[in-house]
């Protein structure tokens, strides 16, 4: 496949694969003329870097992910790794979203008024918003 028909089969902009292809993330097989050439198996090997990418690791990271014969070769402590610092955000985003919902429906005249959204302020400040045990239960959320 040429380049253009991989771009329109995986949706990925050709200046991107030539960038994956710099990283080393993709190789083209050969040119027709001046465009690159590619196995059709590059379009897994995109689907393995499209989701390595929406998990969070980095394109360096994904790299790693790959043999020096370009098949799949993950390892499994670098994924349990990542999943434990995406349970982090996760909670740590809820723990944001918890506060903004109570934010947004507080019937204290105002916000400042509220010893539950003090208490958030100044978890957030701490910088320990992130952990379990640090936010109100729902049932204290709305009491002021």
């Amino acid at each position: 496949m040429d380049i253009t028909e991989v771009a329109q089969k995986s949706g990925i902009p050709a200046s991107t694969l030539r960038f994956y292809e710099e990283k080393g993330l993709i190789t083209s097989i050969g040119r027709r003329g001046l465009r690159r050439l590619f196995a059709p198996d590059v379009l897994e090997r995109l689907a393995l870097i499209a989701l390595g990418r929406s998990a969070g690791f980095s394109l360096d990271e994904i790299a790693r992910m790959f043999a020096p014969d370009g098949h799949p070769q993950i390892d499994r402590q670098l994924l349990a790794e990542k999943a434990q610092e995406l349970d982090r955000t996760i909670r740590k985003l809820s723990a944001v979203r918890d506060s903004l919902r109570h934010a947004a429906v507080c019937p204290a005249p105002s916000h400042m008024e509220c010893p539950t959204f003090r208490r958030l302020m100044a978890t957030a400040a701490s910088g320990t918003i992130d952990g379990p045990g640090k936010q109100p239960s729902p049932r204290q959320r709305h009491r002021i």
